[in-house]
């Protein structure tokens, strides 16, 4: 398999890695990975190990020989494998005083049939490498049957101080997921899911719900999470429902890239921030720059972001809604994020967007913010800042950066970046009111979007050829996107013409409170 990343490549290269003050900027895209070996069919697994687990007896495990060692006390369960066969674990039963500990050097199967673990003093599941070498970890796949539910407890007082054990599922090597079952995941000590390689969800099928309740309350090393993969996070297919409460807690992070090829990504990021304010660099009281501070987001990565072809859905409360320190870019699926106190999207990078369907909309910052250059090049786009003097979309004019509009289609409440290069026209609004529905015609094609409670001015509308805008129509049919607040494809009736006057950018213009229109809400 190869993984190379971009900040590697750069280093062994020797190629400088841009920066400016608030994040560092990579500027080249990320190279594709070859996981041809994620895929469980490429793999015979000749032995199949049973592990039961009971409510009122000790665990029960079956079909070992002599190249396992099995260590049962109650239904705390350690497995030690130092044979040559590839093995599947089989768990099932049902405790709420145990866990399942597996040291191995071979990649492993890990069925979860039906099973329900809580280990109130750590992991439900850890696995490590062989214990001579615990880093060592090798590919597990994680293959769900049936209903299945894992917790943890506050403290993790069972992990011995040569391991680590970071989350409810914790793994020194990749994990994959797949599977026709589904899986509930409560974290309350550390993190949900974690593995200290990648995690890669690639089942169409399975249902994976993680809540997390951790609470940051020093300045130590903890990155509470509901889905964190140090080298990478990539999802392929399959569903995730992510909520995070705990203080200085996140939706899905990683030290490096993020993946979003398909299936379906919801994330809830309620929880406060924790630290200090200062520091500079942060919005709604707390600084980005703060020695101890651990922000709340929804997806976080300290590379670089690519989405293809899933359906992602963000809120969160703190702080940035998605965010990538290095480039972010989307050709395809459809992205909404939201955040209510800083960016809804931000890159540390280039931001471009080539196709697919984007909402950014924050209520404390930038919409879309790029600390290098932002390219919208195709797609359709709905960018929206509440916060006067911010912006709908902002580029990193500061640094030399700009903003390029060249296609697509673009709706944005808060106005653009001053002198971005805008090939294709833009077109403000004479006015624009709350909570209405407004038709968009570019072509032979109409849009429906419904404008925010808040946002800033102007309202700005581009298209590959002249649109038109009509406020308060009634809205039938089309394609919902954006939690409902927009349509693609629409059919509009009523409503009244909106005048609009040609734009070069900034913010500043018409608007103000109103209401009215019908339509899908």
């Amino acid at each position: 398999m190869k993984r190379l990343l971009n900040y590697f490549l750069l280093v062994l290269l020797g190629l400088p890695v841009a920066s400016c003050q608030k994040d560092n900027i990579i500027l080249i895209d990320p190279i594709e990975i070859d996981d041809s070996e994620d895929l469980i069919a490429n793999t015979v697994f000749t032995q199949t190990v049973g592990v039961g687990f009971s409510t009122n007896g000790n665990a029960v495990v079956t079909g070992t020989n002599d190249d396992f060692i099995v260590t049962v006390n109650g239904n705390d369960v350690t497995i030690a494998y130092s044979g040559e066969e590839y093995v599947m674990y089989e768990l099932s039963g049902t405790t709420n005083d145990g866990f399942f500990k597996l040291y191995s050097a071979k990649k492993q199967t890990i069925t979860l049939n039906g099973v329900s673990i809580t280990n109130p003093n750590g992991a439900a599941i850890n696995v490590q490498g062989v214990q001579a070498e615990p880093s060592k970890g090798k590919r597990t796949f994680i293959v769900l049957k049936g209903e299945n539910t894992l917790a943890d407890g506050t403290n993790y007082t069972d992990t011995p101080d040569t391991e680590d054990e970071k989350g409810v599922i914790f793994g020194e090597g990749q994990f994959i997921f797949s599977g026709e079952g589904s899986l509930t995941v409560a974290a309350t000590g550390k993190s949900g899911i974690v593995s200290d390689d990648y995690v890669h969800f690639i089942s169409g099928a399975i249902t994976i719900e993680v809540s997390s309740s951790v609470i940051v309350s020093g300045n130590d090393t903890l990155k509470p999470a509901c889905v964190r993969g140090k080298d990478y996070v990539k999802m392929t297919d399959g569903s995730l429902r992510l909520t995070s409460t705990g203080t200085g807690g996140k939706g899905i992070s990683s030290d490096g890239n993020g993946y979003f090829y398909g299936g379906t990504v919801n994330v809830t990021v309620t929880g406060s921030n924790f630290g200090s304010n200062g520091g500079g660099g942060g919005h709604g009281g707390w600084g980005n720059n703060s020695s101890n501070g651990v922000s709340a987001k929804g997806l976080k990565f300290d590379g670089n972001l690519i989405f293809k072809g899933s359906y992602v859905v963000v809120n969160c409360t703190a702080h940035e809604g998605i965010e990538a320190k290095g480039t972010l870019s989307v050709s395809g699926g459809e992205v909404y994020s939201h955040s209510q106190s800083d960016d809804a999207i931000n890159s540390g990078g280039n931001l471009t967007i080539s196709g697919g369907l984007v909402c950014a909309y924050s209520q404390g910052n930038d919409g879309l913010d790029a600390n290098g250059n932002c390219y919208i090049k195709g797609g359709v786009v709905y960018a929206i800042s509440a916060s006067s003097p911010e912006l709908a979309v902002d580029a990193n004019s500061e640094g030399g950066y700009k903003l390029y509009l060249t296609g697509g289609t673009l709706v944005a409440i808060g106005g653009l970046e001053s002198g971005s290069s805008l090939s294709q026209s833009c077109y403000s609004a004479s006015s624009w009111s709350q909570n209405t529905w407004y038709g968009l015609t570019v072509g032979l094609t109409t849009y429906a979007f419904k404008a925010p409670a808040s946002g800033g001015t102007p309202l700005v509308v581009s298209g590959v050829s002249s649109p038109t805008l009509q406020s308060n129509v009634n809205v039938t049919g089309g394609t919902e996107c954006f939690e409902g607040s927009f349509y693609t494809d629409a059919s509009v009736s009523g409503g009244n013409s909106v005048s609009l006057s040609s734009y070069t950018g900034g913010n500043g213009g018409g608007g103000g409170p109103g209401g009215g229109g019908h339509g899908p809400f």
